[in-house]
């Protein structure tokens, strides 16, 4: 579905999802041989063992012979448990094929890997190396399509064969004339295309993060934390839906992972909204913005910020530091959309008996909160990287294994590798194409030329460089390309930006990968409103209008803090302090404006909604004069635009 779609939560209950958007794997591997899943789940377990030993350095292998051994322990893993056309049923030879085809023309890499590092394929020098590099480029070609569909696939096709044809394109597009068997060498045996940063990424930080995603899930994490968003929210007004709220919060602390948290949380979630008395298009769009914050929630937060690290050389403690603050004025914003939706319609939260206990929630799944804190220890203090996952899986097993409901049982154990490796092949599936559109730029040379003439066109204003970056983003994360959107303008706006108006390099960096992500909620193509939509019985259309409103934090906090970096931490500790207050207070009005009203004055009069949004986003600008304004706009509109005492309530509104 999306370059984001590697699934880490609840599993979704088979009698509220649509028949189309059951995930057709598990039929498929339960469909397979028995010596086919052991060989799958063998290889799983190798693949673990392999990466331990290479990240922990226990013995010597040169970087491009581990990222081929991995790459055939899980490739093929995309073609069996994908089917090669909506009919397919079973695994039949048409997934066989080439399941084992790139699993041999890995093997040979591997084997070939040390003339590749000490030598150079590009070009080829011999017929059986195109060969090679062709057959491995339609083979991740493949698993592009079966894993992100045919939209996907073309955009990958077109740009990765750009320096094919860019001879005949004008002004900054041009390119030198490349034939198609050196374009094709490039992405596959290139540094700068699929053995560059994608691939680095998944096999040396991304992996440790798969690897305890599927232990806590194994363990019963995903349970814990939704027992644990119903005890702290459920008896609140509207309490289903801030359950919704959190519950997405946490688990995209775990995953990143938007559309995953849609169909996990939200086959649970949506239906408990619909009956509290939220309209079925309110519950999908909520759910879609609670889980759209999942790639930007710490301190996992999907592959876009692994990428962001490798590709900038600033350490992921400190990114995941600076995610603290927007992510919790977005969060902070849809529990703000909400309760003010609860309070003008009178929607009630559970009666406590009806819902856990707090203390016996946190007595019984203790450990993950434990592993989640060592987590974040591990990755801002102890700064330990890519080793910090292995340690807090460790952790995790050791934990577990001393408390007796979580216990990981050995006949579970096949079953742990199986989701790891469907993590894994998934995550690749998705990611390696990607890394031939960085091939396609550049092979060609055509990021440095397409900054620079960003920079003439700029001059001396930010804002249309901006205008054409946040197109790009939306454009590339509406077709589900949001790793892709990232490189791309990683490439070619990030460096503009910076000589035009000096600006923060991790500001910058995050802003990109913020617009990308919240096209998943932007009409006409929201792809995590259209899914939520499915699963509520709502209209698409409606749902993602809603589903931009809700999320309207979204759009201007990256704008925010690209233009005062303090509210990612990279500035002064007081003008951080400050700015958040601002924003706090933005973010209520912005809600308050939103919803129609205002806590402590109740209903807000129609004129006055617009003014107070208004004011919402010239307070939350980091500039004084503007926050000034909007705070004397705010006191306005809230004086007289609402009555002296709360309207009564309205009775709730039915789905």
């Amino acid at each position: 579905m999306n370059a984001d779609k590697a699934s880490f939560a609840v599993e979704p209950s088979p009698d509220i999802l649509p028949e189309d958007m059951r995930d057709p794997s598990e039929d498929r591997w339960q469909s397979m041989p028995f010596w086919v899943r052991s060989l799958v789940i063998l290889a799983s377990a190798a693949g673990v063992a392999m990466a331990v030993g290479y990240i922990f350095s226990l013995f010597p292998m040169l970087d491009l012979t581990y990222y081929f051994l991995l790459m055939a322990a899980f490739l093929p893993v995309v073609f069996l448990l994908l089917p090669a056309w909506k009919g397919e049923r079973g695994v039949t030879w048409a997934s066989y094929a080439p399941a084992i085809l790139i699993l041999v023309l890995c093997l040979v890499m591997a084997y070939f890997s040390r003339q590749l590092v000490f030598g150079t394929w590009v070009p080829v020098k011999e017929d059986w190396q195109l060969w090679i590099a062709l057959g491995l480029f339609l083979l991740v070609l493949e698993g592009a399509r079966r894993s992100g569909g045919h939209i996907f696939l073309v955009i990958v096709v077109v740009l990765s064969l750009y320096p094919v044809y860019a001879f005949y394109m004008p002004g900054m597009f041009w390119g030198p004339p490349t034939s198609f068997a050196r374009t094709v060498a490039f992405n596959v045996f290139s540094n700068d295309a699929m053995l560059g940063v994608v691939t680095r990424v998944v096999a040396e930080t991304l992996i440790g993060f798969l690897v305890l995603a599927a232990l806590m899930v194994a363990t019963g994490a995903a349970d814990f934390f939704l027992n644990l968003a119903l005890a702290m929210m459920g008896t609140a007004r509207g309490g289903p839906a801030k359950v919704s709220v959190l519950a997405s919060g946490f688990f995209g602390s775990l995953s990143g992972s938007i559309f995953s948290n849609v169909v996990g949380t939200g086959s649970v979630t949506i239906p408990a909204m619909k009956r509290a008395g939220f309209p079925a298009h309110y519950a999908g769009a909520l759910e879609a913005c609670a889980s759209t914050g999942g790639m930007i929630m710490p301190p996992v937060m999907g592959a876009v910020a692994f990428i962001m690290a490798d590709f900038t050389g600033i350490q992921y403690g400190v990114i995941v530091m600076g995610a603290i603050i927007p992510a919790f004025l977005y969060y902070f914003g849809l529990y703000c959309h909400v309760h003010g939706f609860a309070l003008r319609h009178g929607i009630e939260g559970k009666k406590r008996e009806d819902l856990p206990r707090v203390v016996q929630v946190l007595k019984d799944g203790w450990p993950f909160l434990l592993v989640l804190a060592f987590l974040v220890w591990g990755l801002v203090i102890m700064r330990w990287e890519r080793l910090t996952p292995f340690y807090a899986s460790a952790l995790l097993l050791v934990l577990t294994t001393l408390h007796p409901k979580l216990r990981l049982h050995i006949r579970r154990i096949p079953d742990l590798f199986y989701q790891i490796s469907k993590l894994l092949s998934q995550t690749m599936g998705l990611l390696l194409p990607t890394s031939f559109i960085l091939g396609g730029l550049m092979a060609t040379g055509l990021a440095p030329v397409i900054a620079a003439s960003l920079v003439r066109m700029g001059g001396d204003n930010v804002v249309p460089v901006l205008a054409i970056g946040i197109v790009v983003c939306i454009i590339f994360g509406m077709l589900g390309m949001i790793v892709a959107a990232y490189l791309m303008l990683a490439l070619t706006l990030a460096p503009a930006l910076e000589q035009i108006a000096g600006l923060n390099t991790l500001a910058i960096h995050m802003f990109i990968a913020y617009y990308a992500s919240l096209a998943a909620i932007t009409p006409p193509v929201a792809l995590a409103a259209f899914l939520a939509s499915r699963i509520s019985g709502s209209d698409a259309l409606q749902t993602s209008m809603h589903a931009a409103r809700l999320g309207i934090v979204l759009y201007f906090v990256p704008i925010f803090f690209l233009f005062e970096p303090a509210l990612i931490l990279q500035g002064p500790l007081y003008l951080t302090v400050i700015w958040t207050v601002f924003n706090l207070l933005a973010v209520i009005f912005i809600a308050a404006a939103s919803e129609g009203y205002m806590l402590w004055r109740g209903r807000l009069a129609m004129w006055s909604r617009v003014p107070l949004f208004v004011a919402g986003l010239l307070i939350g600008f980091p500039e004084w004069m503007s926050t000034g304004i909007g705070l004397v706009i705010a006191a306005g509109a809230i004086l007289l635009g609402a009555p002296r005492s709360r309207t009564s309530i309205a009775p709730p509104v039915l789905p």
